[in-house]
């Protein structure tokens, strides 16, 4: 099940910024929805995985770190901490070291409570790689695609096996011709794909790296099939005119917004059973 915890592009009442959760224990992105969780919600996470190194992508993991050190040790000290796995592009990792966990901004949790047994591991990912979560109690394996994402730093995309197709999340991106050769030929149950701009902003867009409703159109012209299409990531405030303009469209999907709490249902594929 993949459930959205948050799918704003920036914040007010009733509006977080980016992340999903993948059955209970993977995070996709750390916007603020991750503080839709309970405390023990937030303590069975196992990873996390980072689409790029913008604000509203990142900045729950180290509050999540800070709240849940303590219950991952499990009241037997350091050398049982079950640390919680960060997986980005090389850049994106970089770029937290050196501005999110530098002891300034925040501690380095990638080094605490002790160097040896940190709460935070990073894992290195690239464009292509093919993720693999092992199965643990009732949840089967988890396979996660890294897909190209076209945006003003480095980024990317994820898309999630299930038996009806990929559940696809775009990332932050603006026109992205690499993610269509990608999915050509994938059956694609779901499309995740951003939005965060009017047409009226449309030079706003191009500058940041993000799609406006024309430009969305003219990507789904790339998108093989009928999919069912759900758009995330416009500003709050801005969403009735973002979809007014993108319900005007001529497409063959089906297109409707992203509603924070959200859930799709579809199990992920059990290899365990192939």
């Amino acid at each position: 099940m993949i459930r959205v915890l948050g799918c704003s592009g920036s914040i007010a009442a009733r509006c977080h910024t980016t992340s999903f959760l993948l059955d209970d224990d993977i995070l996709i992105d750390a916007g603020t929805g991750v503080g839709e969780l309970r405390l023990d919600e937030l303590a069975r996470i196992n990873h996390i995985l980072i689409s790029h190194s913008h604000l509203d992508h990142i900045l729950s993991i180290p509050l999540l770190a800070d709240s849940v050190i303590k219950l991952r040790m499990g009241g037997a000290g350091p050398a049982a901490l079950r640390p919680v796995h960060v997986h980005a592009l090389p850049e994106t990792l970089q770029a937290m070291r050196d501005h999110l966990f530098n002891g300034v901004i925040w501690p380095d949790f990638t080094r605490l409570p002790s160097v040896q047994h940190p709460i935070l591991v990073f894992h290195e990912l690239a464009v292509g790689d093919v993720l693999s979560f092992p199965a643990r109690g009732a949840l089967p394996e988890r396979v996660v695609h890294v897909l190209p994402a076209a945006h003003t730093v480095p980024a990317v995309g994820f898309g999630v096996e299930t038996p009806l197709g990929w559940w696809v999340f775009t990332g932050d991106t603006g026109p992205n011709p690499a993610l269509w050769d990608v999915l050509a030929g994938q059956k694609i149950a779901q499309l995740v794909i951003e939005t965060a701009f009017g047409d009226e902003e449309a030079y706003l867009a191009e500058i940041s790296g993000h799609l406006s409703p024309q430009t969305l159109a003219q990507e789904l012209l790339l998108l093989d099939g009928e999919v069912s299409v759900y758009i995330t990531h416009p500003k709050p405030g801005e969403v009735p005119a973002v979809l007014s303009q993108i319900r005007a469209l001529d497409t063959r999907h089906v297109i409707e917004p992203l509603r924070e709490g959200q859930r799709f249902h579809a199990p992920v594929v059990d290899r365990r059973q192939m």
